[in-house]
């Protein structure tokens, strides 16, 4: 997409026909504008979840598929139109761009295509309608997977039938180890990069995931049982048989530690919990209860001694006591779910916070507090066991109810209920949980903001006229991009620990701070560097605001006006090549395609200049130069070409990758064409190293990987020769090679007197810096052995010089050519198996001396 000239103001009055026309036009333009909002589109809210996007899609694709509606002909474009808005609400990356700057703001590729009916009948989406299975995306699935509970994942595909068979099977799992284990699905369809980085390439792939270990998979058969079973292994809370000899130890430690028991009687008569019931349950509650069991029918008197006389299952919590009227909690079911609600309602809350030690207790621990308005519900009830879960981190749990304590509420700007991590540095550094309200997303937060040193910022600690340099996210809790950024937030803040502060500013709170910013789309990120402000475009991602902080330390885009292009691109040297961008700064592409330029800049640096030129500061140069829409893209070749030659990008694609291949492409080449004979003087006798790329010209990889083999080939140059092989025009050469795909790198290294395989060293990548580091490391082990083959020959030209009783220059003499056949023939055989060192080799002198004296051969023997 293109914006034009920014229109210029028209002179003159309008009569008022004129103006009532204009009207009429502005008022269905705004009709139509709100009719194609994207959320409007699909029924959903600014701060709908993927999922419920995903959800809210799936039901208009089944009403409003054109192959439901096959005699309407608008129900292609309007399909498209739903189409387009879920393919870039479910990204959030072109969420945000879209939030920002509307549709002006993407390419025009996203929603062009789309499925059949049927696919979104019966393959799209298979769990999102499954309460007990949690759909992981990219943006949570770290913080779920590191939260210390135990995580069972199904990463699975849409089209995949063994997914589809495999689904009835997977709810019933999920609803028997409901408040076990954790259930998840990730949809390979919707996050590849997440199943590709996770190594997933086949579905389905079922994993647990236990936080600091390496994953488990799981190769059974895919039953219910054997699913089950699996599960269960991992379930490794301890339930104790408990006797004479034993119980009363055990009830008293755990008491001690503010633990209760979870005991059930097994009798001939009455119901006691199974095996795998109390495994379970062990597992719901481990840390906060203790569980396990007695055999009454040989310890019928120790039963007796806890008033059970047939098969009963009770809670004992810390302190509690039979004589003591309803301390013991005796239960009437044998549900696991049953019982864990039970008891976790039974359980205490807690510890209450006040304003009188509040800043005392904050000071020097670290906590997460629960601030409540003085409600209980069932989360209150869950939040019971983020002691146990936190407690090996330090971390501790308590409560605030600002009903209670509201100014103190206030003063935090604490509206409604939340959790918020107190770091040990007092009131002032907190940060306030944003994501889920579920345990596994509470955890995950509580470990990262802790190590982090990302603040809430509040008016007073706002840095607006601060020394040090800050980066400060502009946000609101119902934005779903919002809530994924702040976890990368707190991992780039790791890393610019010591450099840079980080703050959140929360503008459904903070109106007139972010007003006063002209903040209009979220989330919004700024750096604050005294006096300068820099907002950040690109990625959500900790690598992409790290390299966006680098290059405001290192410019990697160099800032053009009128003067300096004359001087820097008109005027450049002969071998430099300029990439430059006219934009101008309301252009909603020109805003995507910044971020993408910068890291184009730093992919290139070193053999591309790039700069960029405002068009809106600098028009009239800009139209001097033909630039009649934005953005324009320019690649200026290196000279001798005529300084105003130049090649424009009309590529769909403006990523830093694609943008990259293009103007390396421009790039004088290094590497060189290789015939068959000249594979094998050059490549297979020659004295040199070579890297080789085997192509077809009709292959579309190779095509795109041909400018990055060229880099390859500067980098290496001076110590690996290029060379590339048409497969096409040269079959027979690359068969013999043994080249079976396109395009297949290979690595020939010369190793002084031995004859190289015609298939070279295969090296398994297509990026130039890893091919260059394999071929350097290959390199550096071949040293030893070229650095011996060169004493040898010494060796061997001195024995020369010694025997032929002549000076060193008599090197086509008889003598020398018996010499050399005797290093060839007489030496090679041991040489073969590699002498440990040259004094091997110099031990192996008076064998060479007595063979030549013997040898019948030798033509000065007797």
């Amino acid at each position: 997409m293109f914006c034009g000239l920014e229109p210029r103001a028209p002179s003159g009055h309008r009569s008022l026909p004129q103006m009532k026309l204009l009207l009429v036009g502005w008022l269905l333009a705004s009709v139509w504008a709100e009719a194609q909002d994207y959320y409007n589109l699909l029924g959903v809210g600014r701060e709908a979840t993927v999922r419920e996007i995903r959800q809210a899609f799936k039901k208009l694709a089944l009403t409003m598929h054109p192959d439901k509606k096959p005699n309407d002909k608008s129900a292609h474009d309007a399909f498209l139109k739903i189409n387009r808005a879920y393919e870039v609400l479910k990204d959030e990356d072109l969420r945000k761009k879209y939030d920002k700057y509307g549709e002006k703001g993407l390419d025009e590729q996203q929603g062009g295509r789309y499925e059949s009916w049927n696919y979104y009948r019966y393959d799209f989406g298979i769990y999102d309608e499954d309460l007990e299975i949690i759909t992981l995306d990219r943006g949570d699935f770290d913080a779920a997977v590191n939260s210390g509970e135990i995580w069972f994942i199904n990463f699975y595909f849409p089209r995949c039938s063994h997914c589809h068979q495999l689904a009835p099977t997977w709810r019933e799992v999920a609803k028997e180890m409901d408040g076990v284990i954790r259930i998840g699905a990730v949809n390979c369809g919707d996050n590849g990069h997440l199943c590709r980085s996770k190594g997933i390439n086949s579905y389905p792939s079922l994993y647990v995931y236990r936080a600091g270990q390496k994953p488990e998979k799981f190769f059974g058969d895919r039953s219910k049982d054997s699913l089950l079973q699996f599960s269960m292994h991992f379930i490794t809370t301890t339930v104790t048989e408990l006797w004479q000899g034993n119980v009363f130890t055990e009830i008293e430690q755990a008491f001690s530690s503010g633990v209760g028991w979870l005991i059930t009687f097994c009798s001939e008569t009455g119901d006691c919990l199974e095996s795998q019931t109390r495994q379970k349950l062990a597992g719901m509650m481990e840390g906060l209860v203790r569980v396990g069991w007695m055999d009454c029918s040989s310890k019928a008197a120790l039963c007796e001694g806890f008033q059970v006389t047939s098969g009963a299952t009770a809670y004992f919590p810390p302190g509690s006591s039979l004589q003591q009227q309803g301390s013991v909690l005796w239960l009437q079911t044998l549900d696991s779910r049953e019982i864990y609600n039970q008891i976790i309602n039974h359980l205490p809350d807690l510890p209450l916070l006040t304003k009188d030690t509040f800043q005392s207790q904050l000071a020097h621990h670290r906590w997460l507090v629960s601030f409540t308005f003085g409600e209980k519900n069932t989360a209150s009830n869950e939040h019971k066991k983020l002691k146990a879960m936190l407690r090996n981190d330090h971390i501790q749990v308590g409560r605030l109810d600002c009903m209670v304590d509201a100014e103190l509420c206030l003063s935090l700007y604490i509206q409604k209920s939340c959790l918020a991590v107190f770091k040990g540095m007092g009131v002032s550094d907190f940060e306030v949980h944003h994501g889920k309200n579920v345990l596994y997303n509470i955890v995950g937060f509580a470990r990262e903001s802790v190590s982090a040193h990302v603040t809430t910022l509040l008016p007073d600690n706002f840095p607006s006229d601060r020394k040090e340099p800050w980066l400060v996210d502009f946000f609101t809790p119902w934005c779903p991009p919002c809530r994924a950024l702040l976890p990368e937030l707190r991992k780039a803040s790791i890393q610019l620990a010591g450099q840079m502060r980080f703050g959140t500013l929360d503008c459904t709170i903070h109106h007139h701070l972010c007003s006063m910013y002209k903040i209009q789309a979220y989330p919004t990120t700024v750096i604050f560097n005294r006096s300068s402000l820099h907002e950040y475009e690109g990625q959500h991602s900790a690598d992409g605001i790290l390299e966006f902080i680098q290059d405001l330390a290192s410019p990697s885009v160099s800032v053009l006006d009128p003067e300096s292009f004359q001087r820097r691109v008109k005027g450049r040297a002969g071998g430099e090549i300029w990439a430059v961008d006219f934009y101008a700064p309301w252009c909603g592409p020109c805003q995507a395609l910044l971020p993408e330029w910068r890291r184009m800049a730093r992919l290139v640096a070193g053999q591309v200049m790039v700069g960029s030129m405002d068009c809106q500061k600098h028009q009239s140069f800009c139209r001097s130069q033909g630039v009649r829409a934005y953005p324009e893209i320019r690649l200026y070749p290196n000279q001798p070409s005529p300084a105003d030659t130049y090649m424009t990008y009309s590529g769909w694609n403006r990523d830093a990758q694609s943008l990259r291949m293009w103007t390396l492409s421009a790039l004088p080449r290094v590497s060189v064409d290789l015939s068959p004979e000249s594979f094998r003087d050059l490549v297979l006798l020659g004295p040199d190293h070579w890297v080789l790329d085997f192509y077809a010209p009709w292959c579309g990889p190779c095509q795109h990987f041909a400018p990055e083999f060229e880099v390859l080939a500067r980098m290496v140059k001076g110590e690996v020769r290029s060379g590339k092989l048409d497969c096409q025009a040269h079959q027979q050469t690359c068969q013999s090679a043994g080249i079976t795909a396109y395009p297949t790198v290979r690595f020939y290294p010369h190793l002084g007197t031995r004859r190289r395989d015609q298939g070279g060293e295969v090296v398994n990548s297509r990026q130039a810096s890893v091919i260059a580091t394999v071929i350097r490391e290959r390199l550096h082990r071949l040293l030893p052995l070229q650095t011996q083959h060169n004493k040898l020959n010494v060796i061997f030209f001195f024995l020369f010089a010694y025997l032929s009783g002549s000076d060193v220059t008599g090197f086509m003499t008889p003598m020398y050519c018996m010499v050399k056949r005797i290093r060839t023939v007489v030496i090679k055989p041991e040489e073969e198996t590699g002498p440990k060192n040259v004094q091997n080799a110099v031990a192996l002198l008076p064998r060479v001396f007595s063979r030549v004296q013997a040898s019948s051969q030798h033509p000065y023997n007797g």
